[in-house]
């Protein structure tokens, strides 16, 4: 009840900055590095593809309140997952199929809200399984069903999130058909890689795009039998914007597939590891892809 609250009224003091200029574009964010990132690079190719004004209202907080935001029309456009789409906003069952999830949620936000969904940037970022790369090496495991036959050594740590939910670990066990040396040790996410370098544990449920992935000799495990929720990240952006402001569509139409798996982990690695400017790190990016000039 009070996350909720403070969700209404941060959205109200949002809505209570003033109207905006219709030749500004505002630019949302949730309160994590990748969504920052994933914030500027729509801020900076909005703003080059447009000519448009762009104002930044990053670290609004978790999926609700950003997507209060949007609906009220205090930020035009924002970063979700579809798999959070589908699950948390809409409340949809759990789907396993990624153009499936994508094409559900396009047209139920088209419905519901009047927002439009984008097309994939790219990258998912789903649950992964990860191993020491030693671990993988040694017995040459490349996927998750490989993995089924050294599990029953592992002992395996997990967050207390991927325990319960509905995509997390009772179907993959029975997925895939895993057991294991012990019960999973639930742990703190920001403890579990270093647990599995430390040798606490031996196998971890992460994110396809968490920074330490690129940091460290870790290896995912691919989903081979595609059982993990798909997390496509896609704008949605306010339909109305769009019918004001056509060259914003385009903008972002471009920018689908543009960004992948290991380009968001790298840029995550940057900013959260290496400490550099967000802005920065955004640029080097854009340019690197022919998406801006370069200097």
């Amino acid at each position: 009840m009070k996350k909720s609250l403070c969700a209404i009224l941060l959205v109200l003091t949002l809505c209570s900055c003033g109207p905006k200029h219709s030749n500004v574009i505002v630019v949302g964010s949730k309160n994590f590095t990748e969504q920052e990132i994933l914030g500027e690079i729509l801020a900076q190719y909005l703003r080059q593809q447009t000519g448009l004004q762009v104002e930044r209202r990053f670290d609004l907080g978790g999926t609700y309140i950003c997507q209060a935001a949007l609906q009220a029309g205090s930020i035009d456009v924002y970063v979700e997952y579809t798999g959070t789409a589908l699950t948390a906003i809409l409340k949809q069952p759990v789907e396993h199929n990624a153009e499936d999830v994508y094409n559900k949620v396009r047209e139920l936000y088209a419905q519901q809200f009047n927002l439009t969904v984008m097309p994939p940037l790219g990258f998912d970022n789903t649950f992964v399984l990860v191993v020491r790369g030693e671990t993988a090496r040694k017995d040459h495991i490349r996927t998750i069903s490989q993995a089924r036959h050294y599990a029953v050594h592992w002992r395996p740590g997990f967050g207390y999130e991927f325990m319960e939910r509905d995509d997390g670990y009772k179907g993959l066990v029975k997925t895939y058909g895993l057991k294991f040396a012990a019960p999973p040790r639930i742990m703190d996410l920001g403890l579990l890689y270093g647990a599995l370098l430390d040798r606490q544990v031996d196998v971890v449920a992460g994110n396809s795009t968490d920074a330490e992935l690129e940091a460290q000799d870790f290896v995912v495990l691919p989903d081979n039998k595609h059982y993990f929720l798909p997390y496509q990240a896609v704008p949605i952006v306010r339909t109305q914007i769009l019918s004001e402001h056509p060259a914003v569509y385009a903008a972002l139409e471009q920018l689908a597939g543009k960004i992948s798996d290991a380009e968001m982990r790298h840029m995550n690695y940057e900013v959260a590891e290496e400490h550099r400017d967000v802005k920065e790190v955004v640029q080097e990016f854009l340019r690197s892809k022919g998406l801006i000039p370069g200097t």
